[in-house]
């Protein structure tokens, strides 16, 4: 979908398809356009060529906004502080949601209203102040519920594997990202909703601690377990997005990496659940690569608690029931509906009781004394199937979300930074491998900077060939 007028001056989509060209970092855009050798329009109308070049394959976006970009591309290269912004004139795509103004928020579901937005969301409203320009909004699945992006509006696919979902819920963001239809783009993370996809599209995604950086999705940020953060192809595009979004200016250099000690744990957080070989071998490779990078590394498993999985289902569905309510029941698909309505079972249970994160975080304290950072898989197995899961039943959505993204939500639960990258290909395939790394609050540049310790000693491809 694209704007509903296109006025006189915005290039044909022929002619935007034949400027299509290799997209280039967030860092890199934004040092051409300080130093004048790129226009803001310049960058926009590259993005705007790979989109209509590829979204309809990947199905990245809800709304491409192609007019409105340009006119405010144009606006900002008047900007008197242009040659200041760190994100000057880097396109940006942001998931459908949070609010941009002018826009509608539809959140994946025809029960959301489609009326424009009257006011940037915070997080949008930071990203513009720093020059960042709004290409479109991402495809997620209805309400942010599922690590599957489909729905109503469309199928978000891996640009890796196009017969593979890109994930959820901000699965259109991180698929937008790593077919270089953007540079950058802004999700949110309430039980992976970052590093599932970025996990398996092969892009870096970091979810914040809670509290770093302002959150304001949905009705109470699925009790305290929803966190903004970035999407980025480069630990460094990642940080730099990161740094705007908390309100602080990155620092200067990388944090100190040197010597610490890092745990490698290949074990599911939720018993019963197996880690496929390939995850488990990834998190392996990483061991050694930090070892040859001067760490302390040892093979050892936090200590989760057998409630996590209760804990988590009460918590994901009674955020769901929240979120659903004053909607039309009868515009949201069935596994939705079952959704909430588990939620509101659990709510009037203990399992959502005030004081589960202190508790979490109680249990995983000594574990974390003893070690800086945890690595551990970003996923259990390869993202499912690109298809229509909304239409198949909430059992077996539930099952097969479980199932393969099992290692995420206990650091929503707990609060802490947590961030997926790439590590290796699937067997068999192009498709990337990825590894999560954990530490306690306010270790986002750390685990940053540690990211851009691996990418260095093991690069990844940045863009998938379409």
């Amino acid at each position: 979908m694209t704007d509903a007028a296109t006025p006189a001056g915005v290039p044909s989509a022929a002619a935007l398809t034949s400027a299509v060209r290799a997209p280039d970092t967030a860092g890199a855009v934004a040092a051409a356009v300080r130093a004048g050798t790129l226009a803001p329009r310049e960058a926009v109308l590259a993005s705007l060529a790979r989109i209509e070049a590829l979204d309809s394959r990947v199905g990245a976006f809800r709304v491409v906004r192609a007019a409105r970009a340009l006119a405010e591309a144009d606006a900002l290269a008047d900007r008197p502080d242009l040659g200041r912004l760190p994100l000057a004139g880097v396109p940006l795509a942001v998931k459908d949601n949070l609010a941009v103004r002018g826009e509608s928020t539809r959140v994946g579901t025809a029960a959301t209203s489609s009326a424009p937005a009257e006011a940037d969301h915070e997080t949008v409203a930071r990203l513009r102040a720093a020059g960042a320009l709004v290409v479109g909004l991402t495809h997620v699945p209805e309400l942010c519920v599922f690590g599957t992006t489909d729905g109503v509006h469309g199928i978000a696919r891996n640009p890796w594997d196009l017969s593979r979902t890109a994930g959820g819920s901000s699965g259109g963001s991180a698929a937008a990202v790593a077919a270089g239809m953007v540079p950058v783009a802004l999700g949110n993370d309430g039980m992976g909703s970052l590093r599932i996809p970025a996990a398996n599209c092969g892009v870096i995604g970091l979810k914040p601690g809670y509290g770093r950086v302002p959150a304001g999705i949905g009705d109470g940020d699925w009790y305290g377990m929803a966190e903004n953060g970035p999407l980025a192809t480069t630990s460094e595009d990642a940080r730099l997005l990161f740094a705007v979004l908390a309100g602080e200016e990155a620092p200067e250099g990388a944090a100190d990496t040197t010597g610490l000690r890092i745990a490698a744990s290949a074990r599911s957080p939720l018993t019963g659940i197996p880690i496929t070989r390939p995850y488990a071998d990834a998190v392996r490779a990483a061991a050694r690569l930090l070892v040859d990078d001067g760490h302390r590394v040892r093979h050892d498993d936090p200590p989760y608690p057998l409630s996590l999985s209760s804990t988590a289902l009460a918590r994901w569905t009674a955020g769901t029931a929240k979120d659903a309510a004053g909607l039309d029941p009868e515009l949201l698909a069935a596994r939705t509906r079952r959704h909430a309505a588990v939620g509101r079972l659990l709510a009037r249970t203990p399992l959502l009781r005030a004081d589960h994160r202190e508790l979490l975080r109680r249990r995983l304290t000594p574990f974390f004394e003893r070690y800086d950072v945890l690595v551990m898989p970003a996923l259990a197995r390869r993202g499912p199937a690109a298809a229509p899961w909304h239409e198949r039943g909430w059992l077996r959505n539930v099952a097969v979300n479980t199932a393969y993204a099992p290692t995420t939500p206990p650091w929503n639960l707990a609060g802490w930074p947590a961030l997926t990258l790439p590590l290796g290909t699937l067997p068999g395939s192009a498709a990337p491998c990825a590894v999560q790394l954990v530490t306690r609050p306010g270790g986002e540049y750390r685990l940053l900077a540690l990211a851009a310790r691996i990418e260095t000693r093991r690069p990844w491809a940045r863009t998938a060939q379409l």
